[in-house]
């Protein structure tokens, strides 16, 4: 039995952008159309200049690890709620009906709920569970969210901006939104396990935008344009972004969301950091709101919060 296979890494189908003029403000237009131009591609984008400081990195993925570390009794006691928030136990996610069950753990949390934001107010909002057996937990997880939120609102600007928007368009409803964490574990996977056993298994994302924070080991794999795999490893201190389905629907299909997945033959464990940006539940994705009130989009519109619903509950087992 043997991996599934993936070309070397090709710089060409995945470039390295720096944000810093986009953040700071000084230029940015020519990161909007270096974003805008590799969104059209494979949707995959390296991002230098985040600005996120590598002690918040370091801390978070400190008390993921102590935490996947440890009994599975004592993580039972965050198991995942109705409201996507906590322990996701490995075979807990299958990303294809007829596909094996993914190898990997989550924890997941999101935003601390505002007291103006009922926590029930929608099927993917509720209250964080935080393990009492890994202190500081809390601290250091919502410290890097708001970093990398902050990261994902700056990408969100620079793609309005590509489309020869408002910069603003993306996050007119982003006051209170479904975005979320994950720390993703993946355990080394053993060979007998077959070339068709992944980490995660081949997919896309569901919500509008994603930013992955990897650590040192790679293991993630890209489909490019001719339907071949291939690698994306880690770039030290870059971050790796990729277009979700709901931007892709956004941008009628301009944007492109594409299949990837993860294989850890490391022989080490891997943890990756991942933010998934969303906009408030309402928030209606109509690419009619891009192109004109004329235009014909190839899907309906239809809400975020409707969107993700219905993916969720296909995807992970507990739903």
């Amino acid at each position: 039995m043997a991996y599934a296979e993936a070309k070397k890494f090709d710089a060409d189908l995945i470039p390295i952008v720096d944000i810093t003029t986009l953040r700071d403000g000084s230029d940015p237009a020519r990161v909007a159309h270096a974003l805008h131009r590799a969104s059209q591609n494979l949707g995959f984008i390296y991002i230098n200049g985040h600005g996120i400081p590598e002690a918040a990195i370091d801390a978070a993925r400190a008390c993921a690890l102590r935490f996947f570390r440890s009994d599975p009794a004592q993580k039972a006691a965050v198991m995942v709620s109705p409201h996507h928030r906590g322990w996701l136990g490995r075979n807990g996610a299958r990303m294809q009906d007829d596909a094996k069950a993914d190898l990997k753990e989550s924890f997941i949390w999101g935003r601390e709920s505002a007291a103006r934001v009922a926590a029930d107010a929608h099927p993917l909002r509720g209250p964080n569970q935080w393990p009492d057996f890994v202190p500081g937990m809390q601290k250091a997880s919502m410290e890097y969210f708001e970093k990398v939120h902050e990261v994902a609102q700056h990408l969100m600007r620079g793609f309005a901006l590509g489309l020869g928007l408002d910069e603003g368009f993306f996050l007119r409803t982003a006051a209170a939104p479904l975005s979320r964490a994950s720390y993703v574990y993946y355990p080394n996977q053993d060979e007998d396990l077959g070339e068709d056993q992944f980490g995660v298994g081949p997919h896309t994302d569901f919500g509008v935008l994603t930013v992955l924070c990897q650590d040192a080991l790679g293991g993630l794999q890209v489909e490019d344009l001719n339907g071949d795999w291939v690698h994306a490893p880690p770039i030290a201190g870059a971050l790796v972004v990729n277009v979700g389905d709901l931007l892709s629907r956004w941008t009628d299909g301009a944007y492109r969301s594409t299949p990837h997945r993860v294989v850890n033959n490391s022989g080490q464990e891997r943890l990756s950091l991942v933010l998934a940006f969303d906009p408030d539940p309402g928030t209606m994705i109509d690419a009619r709101e891009v192109y004109g009130g004329n235009y014909e989009p190839a899907e309906d519109a239809i809400t975020c919060g409707d969107y993700l619903v219905w993916r969720f509950k296909k995807a992970f087992s507990y739903r």
